[in-house]
């Protein structure tokens, strides 16, 4: 083997123990050099295709960045500074690149080390909007397409917290939501509380999932009212026009037409038990000058729900305008009162009610499943998919909306975990309002992009698809040993697409292909961001667990590796459960052997750097056919999936089953624990961001539908916590001190650390403070890989 494998050879001990006060570490050479390369470029396309974006992302925020002032208030994390998201990605350039003849120039006139976000083309195509946010405010700009000249709009701050900050109107006229001029003095925390905090329940049954940063008192009540306000104001032709009293806007669109506006708001009163999208609602259209046309809905508080992953409100929800129409809003109404457990024909009916308003509104569609989405054609032609999540059931049915007393007819209908026989998603185009229809050819075909899942691996094609009889045909189709996808069609008729084309050692690259002449031009050449990884070998293992269910993984082995000559290596596995309500489902191959070795901060692959033999998505599939709940024997399939997986890689001649160690990131890591508690495959685990106690969560979790109350044994059964006296493996356990995902509370690792130690195992705590579910900060990304480095040494290597 090669000279870096042999190199560490040498003892590592952990230096820091319980209680320290450590400072953050940074991990060895390999996996730092890996961990900080420069982020490839993200990019986008006009409509037309013919103009292309290339946008430098930044590098992770430093921990100061992480650590300004934050208000957690109704499931949203603000910056009450700019009036903006306090955890957000951000570009800090755009490069603009003509496709046909590769000129490519910078946009210019921007802020020094602005953060770019919000970017959107024009109707024209001819300029971009964007917001630039600095540490007091986020305003809007623009740039010319054809010079890359950049200019600000208006000297108007922005409210980018809980809709979005803008929309174009017409290539004049850009709707902003602005903070208001009147907003006065930000609230003050008084000293003593007013009295207590008081919630009360009536005998109504209402569940609700462990959402985080609930509304707890009212001087939050207070923030929500100050910080989420904002003032519609339409900014073009040299003026500023308020169109609107402050209020709490979640969303403004104007009509295709351009003639009237769709408004949502929320208000009092505020819930301390579920997020802002399900405070009381007033959805209504305006004129353009803010005249008040029609109330479509004064919606309550929906705090109370039915159970059920396919439970929804009883009030109408999802109001949008019909893309293929000049003037006409769409909306949902449950047929069940929102409770899957009824028994109906059908589930949800879809309205539609056109300009001027003043009519009554009339049904589409009824759908037998809830309501999924609604792809607008033309005024005969319209895709609607409804979905049973219980049954991992999809249906998409073609529809006339000219005629709704016809029968929708089913055009495909499949579990929607089977990706063998996903046909795709349809291509669109822009109408004549320039919003986004499905193209459908004169022969009644779509244009499909699937991922082209098979035995093989996802191979993704672009294929035709006929609506008439569903047939069909593959017109283009990734080649081994590349991974490619179509990522932009320019022109479905004459079938010129963009694709994203990689393979294990070179990186996502952009080309212009036309299909029918065979022809294909390169528009981007990214180097390799990591030469690192370069020689690392890469392979798809499939094997079967005890059962028969067909499994795979990803294998990646260091540079010059042979088993032969070099022995068995130390394994780390990293895995994810899923769910499954069909054997043939869960055994389905996923992902490609062929996809470009990227090392992202949270991936596992970092240690193949450090002789490791890596095995990453490890499926770990859990099913239940029929009446079967998957959940009922997680253990039980969980430890024949791992049993399944050390098999196979000791029985290649490559692990070395003594020195194999498990880990996962949120249900990874819940995973871990319990592999832990009910195997002794394993020499240690790595556990970031879980969730141990499963009654902490009593009213489901992941795709567990039932409750605590219903089937306590299941709960118990499932929770490592449960078995703490049994986790004797050493566990490092590593969690943001601000996780904000549902369910996964810092306590969880807590209380699983402090049950260990209890009994006597061997367990590390670490917490990385401001961090949410995921980690940003620079000094958290290379703390957690030097932590779970040191425990990998210690304990396995």
């Amino acid at each position: 083997m090669r000279k870096l494998i042999l190199s560490l050879t040498v003892l590592v001990s952990i230096r820091a123990y319980a209680q320290d006060a450590l400072k953050y570490q940074t991990p060895p050479q390999s996996i730092l050099e890996l961990a900080m390369a420069a982020p490839t470029p993200s990019t986008d396309f006009s409509g037309k295709g013919d103009v292309m974006l290339v946008m430098e992302r930044a590098s992770y925020p430093s921990i100061e960045e992480l650590s300004q002032p934050e208000y957690r208030l109704a499931g949203l994390r603000i910056n009450p500074a700019n009036f903006g998201p306090s955890r957000a990605n951000y570009f800090t350039g755009i490069r603009i690149k003509v496709v046909k003849t590769g000129k490519e120039y910078t946009v210019t006139g921007l802020p020094a080390n602005a953060r770019i976000g919000n970017i959107s083309w024009s109707p024209s195509q001819k300029e971009i909007a964007f917001t630039v946010t600095n540490n007091s405010s986020i305003t809007l700009w623009k740039a010319d397409i054809a010079t890359g000249a950049a200019i600000q709009m208006s000297t108007r701050k922005l409210n980018d917290i809980i809709g979005p900050s803008y929309t174009w109107i017409d290539d004049n006229r850009i709707l902003v939501l602005a903070v208001p001029a009147s907003i006065g003095k930000t609230p003050e925390k008084p000293l003593a509380a007013d009295g207590p905090t008081v919630q009360q329940t009536s005998g109504k049954a209402a569940p609700a999932a462990t959402y985080q940063d609930m509304l707890k008192n009212p001087f939050d009540e207070q923030l929500v009212d100050y910080y989420f306000q904002s003032e519609p104001i339409i900014i073009g032709n040299s003026q500023e026009l308020a169109i609107g009293k402050p209020a709490i806007y979640v969303g403004i669109s104007p009509s295709p037409d351009q003639q009237y506006l769709l408004v949502s708001s929320i208000h009092r009163p505020y819930s301390y038990l579920v997020p802002a999208g399900r405070f009381p609602t007033e959805v209504e259209i305006w004129k353009m000058n803010g005249e008040v046309v029609k109330k479509l809905a004064s919606n309550p508080l929906d705090e109370v729900r039915p159970k059920g992953f396919d439970a929804t409100s009883n009030n109408p929800r999802r109001f949008s305008w019909r893309n293929d129409a000049p003037a006409t809003i769409s909306w949902v109404q449950a047929l069940d009162g929102g409770d899957p457990k009824k028994e109906v024909p059908f589930r949800d009916a879809v309205n539609l009610l056109p300009a001027p308003f003043n009519g009554n509104p009339s049904i589409l569609v009824k759908t037998v499943d809830r309501l999924s989405e609604i792809s607008w054609g033309n005024e005969h032609f319209a895709l609607v998919t409804d979905a049973n999540s219980s049954k991992q059931k999809v249906r998409v049915s073609k529809i006339d909306p000219s005629d709704p007393s016809k029968t929708p007819v089913t055009i495909i209908d499949r579990s929607e975990n089977d990706r063998y026989n996903d046909p795709g998603t349809p291509v669109t185009v822009k109408n004549q309002y320039n919003r986004s229809v499905l193209y459908l050819s004169p022969k009644h075909e779509l244009l499909m992009i699937a991922p082209g899942a098979s035995a093989e691996g996802d191979r993704p094609f672009l294929s035709t698809f006929n609506t008439d009889n569903s047939k069909q045909q593959i017109v283009w189709r990734s080649q081994a040993p590349y991974f490619e996808q179509v990522v932009n069609v320019i022109d479905p008729a004459k079938l010129v697409v963009v694709t994203a084309k990689e393979s294990v050692n070179t990186p996502v690259n952009y080309y212009l292909q036309d299909i029918r002449k065979k022809s294909s031009v390169a528009l981007t050449a990214f180097p390799h961001p990591q030469p690192l990884i370069k020689g690392v070998q890469k392979q798809l293992l499939k094997y079967k667990r005890k059962d028969g269910v067909d499994l795979t993984a990803m294998l990646y082995l260091p540079e010059g590796y042979d088993p032969a000559k070099d022995g068995r290596l130390p394994v780390l596995m990293w895995a994810y459960p899923r769910e499954y309500k069909s054997a043939t489902d869960a055994a389905q191959v996923r992902g490609s052997a062929y996809k470009f070795t990227r090392v992202t901060s949270g991936s596992p692959i970092f240690w193949v750097t450090r002789g490791f033999a890596v095995m990453d998505a490890t499926e770990m599939p859990i099913v239940g056919e029929g009446d079967k709940e998957p959940n009922d024997t997680f253990i039980e399939q969980l430890v024949m999936n791992a049993e399944a997986a050390v098999n196979k890689i000791t029985e290649m001649g490559v692990g070395d089953k003594n020195r194999i160690a498990v880990g996962g990131h949120s249900y990874g890591a819940f995973m871990t624990a319990n592999l832990l508690a009910h195997t002794n495959l394993f020499k240690a685990g790595i556990s970031r961001s879980g969730a141990y106690n499963r009654t902490l969560t009593p009213f489901g979790f992941q795709n567990e539908q039932r409750t605590y109350w219903q089937i306590p044994d299941v709960y118990y059964k499932m929770s490592p916590f449960s078995y703490a006296d049994k986790l004797k493996s050493p566990i490092l356990m590593i969690h943001g001190e601000a996780d904000n995902n549902s369910g996964t509370f810092p306590i969880q690792s807590e209380r699983l650390y402090n049950a260990i130690k209890g009994n006597g195992g061997t367990a590390r705590l670490v917490f990385l403070p401001q961090e949410s579910h995921g980690y940003a900060a620079k000094e958290s990304i290379l703390h957690m890989l030097w932590e779970m480095d040191e425990w990998l040494m210690k304990y396995v290597k």
